[in-house]
């Protein structure tokens, strides 16, 4: 017990040194361990977006393209898929449910989505669950819209209230459908995905408030609200469109027949593979951002291992009267081992800590900027490992001056140096 109270009032005793030390350790594992559970969260986020799906179906394009604009909302497509191929698809004899999306305007930012009741019913989203409202129900007219719970939350909207959609997908436009507004019917509750962030309406809703726009802009007479509910609203073209299958095994055979679809060139992917393909995209980030917080936190140590190294000069006369009143050369030791280790293990619940407020502050941030939700867990196993490791490592640097201490002499210890 004498060795751990000597340690703990010789740490106390350079109190600021320290304290520095400690930090830097601390910045480093937080470093370490943030960049660890923004990609892990990050990868959850996107695996639980959509679940259930069996196929998602739009142009010709890229498969991650395609996965990035129908599911997460991120870009746009480069052309859209007639209503006739759509219906072709969805009257196959294996497709048990589609859910057509129709993409391309926003409201204060937010996406809009158009699509039909089916949505409501069969999307899915983390381990198969279905959409719930907070408050009203799904639209049943033409001019009516179900809002995502941040969409609801950020603007403050209540059902019944009246909202403008804009046309394209910029914060800001110039170009507002003012003259055909949408009531709020419903809300949903919080999913934690895109959904969140969403503006759904009717396909015939789409359809009615781009009468006249066919060229991108007001084109001559607009048609008024009203006059537009008398007009044919089925849509022309879609965006893309989700395909729940009655048999997992005809995947494969239903995403051939589509790729090979000769009415218009298609693009029928798997959503996992997709993923998949997202992440080996993203890997070469990934493994770059691991390094770099693996280098910072080998710094930390090093930083630690500078300070305890400079210090044993200062220190050569507390360790020899220490010698001289008994202590021995394995005494020395174990108090500079104990030491680094204490300096370490405090660098690691300071980090940790750290971790835990900066995914405080940050969830909201992330989830309304990038669109990714952060869910604040316990540490994870590996999360666990990474930290025995820091641990580990700090144990390891400080037995290079704990030997140099103990091959001090006494002689040595009480010489002074000019």
């Amino acid at each position: 017990m004498s060795i751990y109270m000597l340690t703990l009032r010789s740490l106390a005793n350079r109190k600021t040194t320290v304290l520095l030390t400690v930090i830097a350790i601390a910045i480093s594992v937080m470093l370490f361990l943030g960049v660890e559970t923004l990609r892990r969260e990050a990868k959850a986020s996107f695996a639980n977006t959509v679940s259930g799906t069996d196929l998602i179906v739009g142009a010709r394009s890229g498969s991650v393209q395609l996965l990035l604009y129908s599911v997460f909302r991120i870009g746009n497509a480069t052309n859209n898929i007639s209503w006739e191929s759509y219906e072709k698809v969805s009257k196959h004899r294996q497709v048990a449910w589609t859910i057509p999306f129709s993409l391309g305007d926003s409201h204060r930012g937010y996406r809009v989505l158009g699509t039909n009741l089916d949505y409501f019913t069969h999307f899915r989203y983390g381990n198969k669950r279905n959409l719930e409202f907070a408050e009203g129900n799904a639209f049943d007219g033409v001019y009516e819209a179900v809002l995502g719970a941040e969409v609801a939350k950020k603007l403050g909207y209540q059902l019944g209230q009246s909202i403008i959609l804009s046309h394209g997908t910029g914060k800001v436009s110039f170009s507002d459908h003012s003259d055909k507004p949408f009531v709020v019917s419903g809300i949903l509750k919080s999913t934690g995905t895109p959904v969140d962030r969403t503006v759904h309406v009717s396909l015939e809703g789409i359809e009615a408030i781009h009468i006249g726009w066919e060229t991108g802009g007001p084109t001559g007479k607009l048609v008024t609200a009203e006059e537009a509910l008398a007009m044919d609203l089925q849509p022309e073209v879609i965006t893309a469109f989700l395909v729940g299958l009655k048999s997992k095994m005809a995947t494969f055979q239903l995403q051939r027949a589509i790729n090979n679809y000769r009415g218009e060139p298609l693009l029928a992917i798997l959503p996992g593979v997709a993923l998949q393909e997202l992440w080996g995209l993203l890997a070469v980030a990934e493994n770059a951002l691991l390094t770099i917080s693996g280098f910072v936190v080998v710094t930390g140590l090093i930083g630690m291992l500078t300070v305890i190294w400079s210090g044993l000069n200062e220190r050569r006369r507390e360790m020899a009267i220490l010698r001289s009143v008994g202590a021995r050369p394995r005494h020395i030791f174990y108090l500079l081992m104990l030491e680094s280790t204490l300096l370490a293990a405090a660098g690691v619940l300071f980090g940790v800590a750290l971790l835990y407020l900066g995914l405080a502050v940050a969830q909201p941030i992330l989830e309304q900027q990038v669109g990714i939700f952060i869910q604040i867990r316990l540490l994870s196993s590996t999360d666990l490992y990474l930290l025995a490791a820091v641990l580990l490592g700090g144990c390891l640097v400080g037995a290079l001056p704990a030997y140099r201490a103990y091959r001090l002499s006494l002689a040595d210890g009480m010489t002074i140096r000019i």
